[in-house]
């Protein structure tokens, strides 16, 4: 194995150790985040604490013919049916606490700043990260680390729903484009899809300060990743989350409905194009759970332990067809960061990183 280094600034920063030959067929990576989905509705559907409760939706019954079914099995097919018809027959999903399979966050905040640097850091920092502000990352993240290698510099993009993206990527030292919250495409070769998406989000303003409407993320993402053909993309949905934290749990399904689609068709891209067929790895997970029952549902944090509880899901050429583990294991958010440098071939070189989880490689 060899280390190599980059110089910056009168001092070497190790950026990591390639392996002496590549096992992996995996070449680019995608991660795919959405804010605070719950491992509840991915695994069993709609709760039916929630689906008809007046409070939390705009019309009673309203849910029933779209998103119930007496069995749990068939609720979350009708919530999620690309992962549940593709990814977990094709992939694997972790964290159905149902069956004893569990994944958790290490960092003890339990919000999204904290979550998204553990999983993009491989570890959790709540002396520093413990903040939702707009404060440059000080870790570096497995992005980051990418975007400094010859094969990847240039070819690593980010996109968000939240404004805080950037910070969390940190932009101004990674120099990793971040397209988030009500940024728009630019340049000089706009394509006229990204014309329109521009002139929409001019025109369509979400509910939210600080957080566009997930179909902006997705679009602008996509007509990106044609044009790029970028190696590593993050691309990190929002939607949920603030639904929830809005008590309306009538959106909050819809949406989780709309992430499921824009995988299907992040899925189907990568499929059908030939710099990106059997050679990508695509990752999807969540910052944060939330409170459990009616009281605490909109709600995450430390108040609410059990909004450590996530899931993780893979889909890719290396990792073994799984489907949903019912397995007593325990995984961490922190795990990625190391697991999508192995698929690459690479080994981490972030300090204090986590282990990487077994079950995705080969």
């Amino acid at each position: 194995m060899k280390k190599i280094f980059l110089l910056l600034i009168g001092f070497t920063l190790p950026l990591c150790i390639v392996h002496a030959q590549k096992t992996t067929q995996t070449e680019n990576i995608f991660l795919i985040t959405v804010d605070g989905l719950r491992w509840q509705e991915l695994f069993r559907g709609a709760d039916s604490l929630f689906v008809d409760d007046t409070g939390m939706i705009e019309k009673q019954g309203a849910l029933l013919e779209e998103y119930w079914d007496t069995d749990p099995a068939r609720r979350r097919e009708l919530l999620m049916p690309f992962t549940w018809s593709t990814l977990a027959k094709e992939g694997q999903i972790h964290g159905n606490r149902y069956r004893g399979n569990r994944v958790d966050l290490r960092n003890t905040m339990l919000f999204s700043y904290p979550g998204y640097n553990e999983i993009l850091t491989g570890r959790a920092d709540d002396a520093r990260i413990n903040s939702n502000d707009k404060n440059n990352n000080p870790n570096v993240t497995l992005l980051e680390y990418l975007q400094r290698m010859p094969a990847y510099q240039g070819k690593v993009l980010a996109f968000g729903s939240w404004d805080v993206f950037p910070y969390i990527v940190n932009t101004d030292r990674s120099g990793i484009p971040v397209n988030a919250g009500f940024d728009m495409a630019q340049g000089p070769d706009l394509s006229e899809a990204e014309r329109v998406i521009n002139r929409l989000q001019k025109e369509i303003r979400g509910p939210w300060a600080g957080v566009r409407l997930d179909p902006f993320t997705h679009h602008y993402a996509m007509e990106a990743i044609k044009k790029q053909q970028p190696r590593a993309v993050l691309i990190a949905y929002g939607e949920p989350d603030d639904w929830a934290h809005d008590n309306r749990y009538d959106e909050y399904l819809h949406s989780i409905r709309q992430f499921d689609a824009y995988l299907k068709d992040l899925w189907e891209y990568i499929q059908s194009t030939p710099g990106y067929k059997d050679k990508t790895t695509m990752i999807v997970t969540t910052d944060h759970g939330r409170g459990v029952d009616k009281a605490t549902w909109t709600g995450h944090g430390t108040a609410i332990p059990r909004s450590r509880e996530i899931w993780i899901a893979a889909i890719g050429p290396d990792s073994p067809a799984l489907g949903a583990l019912e397995n007593d294991a325990q995984l961490y958010a922190a795990m990625i960061p190391r697991t999508i440098f192995q698929l690459l071939g690479l080994s981490y070189p972030g300090e204090g990183a986590d282990s990487a989880i077994d079950a995705l490689l080969p």
